[in-house]
């Protein structure tokens, strides 16, 4: 009952409620909902500190500033937001400003990408087979996926293909310019509130052992330092029998691309990922080429219920 009675109070304020309803069309910082509502930083930190004790709202946060975003699964905040009145003028005028500001801060994003001379768009750079390597995605993971984490999000395609098949879908990206470009892509097509973004370190990820039954890293490992780290760091978040699914360039001969797009890794054989899945507690279940002007290779692994280091390959190459 404490529970209950301490996010009724929480909840039950006119400001507090227009941020429960703004947060559940995605991820927001202070300053937006400052622009959003026309209030002060203090006045509106105090309430959403306030939520965020209540267990209302969660703060991510993201270097110098902090995303707001709702929790899974509390149900009576879900029944609260389903009684909010869709047609309400003020509600009605907070989703404007509130759309307002996520283009703006989209091509903002976008803008940074080309004056800066990175080319974000690596698949429509390298010319690669986007639709063949989503169908590939798509056909080798189940049809209900869960928990899914996607490391190395970008600008959130994945998220947006996963997220009618996965309980909870988050992505995570070093770069802001890219989350802010992900939480546009969400806010645009409606999914801003079953799927999330925020800010981490693929090799210091910022969650529990065993927090996923799906972990996906597409076209990260070539930029990689260390890629065994970040496929063991991968592998620990993993449910013992959840999935890990690589997608990235098979070994190739182009050393231009080296220079030119500073990859770190002439891509990958299929040797050298088994070698890392199996020092991670990974089996390999799955190989594929995906034909192009570049190979894709197309790697899925299980978590192995204890990580196990073997002298002999887990996949027959």
């Amino acid at each position: 009952m404490d529970t209950i009675l301490t996010q009724l109070r929480a909840a039950a304020e006119p400001t507090r409620l227009r941020l429960l309803a703004l947060c559940a069309r995605g991820a927001l910082c202070v300053s937006d909902m400052c622009d959003v509502l026309g209030q002060s930083q203090p006045r509106l930190s105090r309430h959403l500190k306030l939520l965020v004790e209540a267990g209302l709202l969660e703060r991510i946060p993201e270097g110098a500033n902090a995303y707001f975003q709702l929790p899974r699964g509390n149900a009576l905040l879900g029944d609260i937001l389903a009684r909010l009145p869709e047609n309400d003028p003020l509600l009605a005028q907070d989703r404007r400003q509130a759309a307002r500001i996520a283009a703006e801060r989209a091509r903002a994003a976008s803008d940074a990408f080309v004056r800066d001379g990175a080319d974000w768009d690596e698949m429509r750079a390298l010319d690669l087979p986007a639709a063949a390597m989503e169908q590939a995605m798509l056909a080798a993971l189940p049809a209900h996926v869960g928990r899914v984490l996607d490391i190395g999000t970008g600008t959130g395609r994945l998220l947006e293909l996963l997220a009618e098949r996965a309980d909870s879908a988050l992505g995570v990206d070093a770069s802001r310019e890219m989350l802010a470009l992900a939480r546009a892509r969400l806010a645009e097509r409606g999914l801003a509130a079953r799927a999330h973004v925020r800010q981490a370190d693929m090799y210091r990820l910022p969650f529990a052992d065993a927090s996923f039954e799906v972990v996906a890293m597409q076209m990260v490992l070539h930029y990689a330092e260390d890629p065994a780290a970040a496929i063991q760091e991968a592998a620990r978040v993993l449910t013992p029998g959840g999935q890990l699914l690589l997608v990235d360039l098979a070994a190739h001969e182009r050393t231009e691309l080296m220079a030119r797009h500073a990859h770190r890794w002439p891509g990958f054989t299929d040797g050298q990922l088994d070698g890392w899945l199996n020092a991670g507690g990974c089996a390999m279940r799955r190989v594929e080429r995906i034909p192009g002007p570049l190979f894709v290779g197309l790697w899925l692994a299980e978590r192995q219920a204890a990580a196990t280091t073997t002298s002999e390959p887990a996949f027959a190459l």
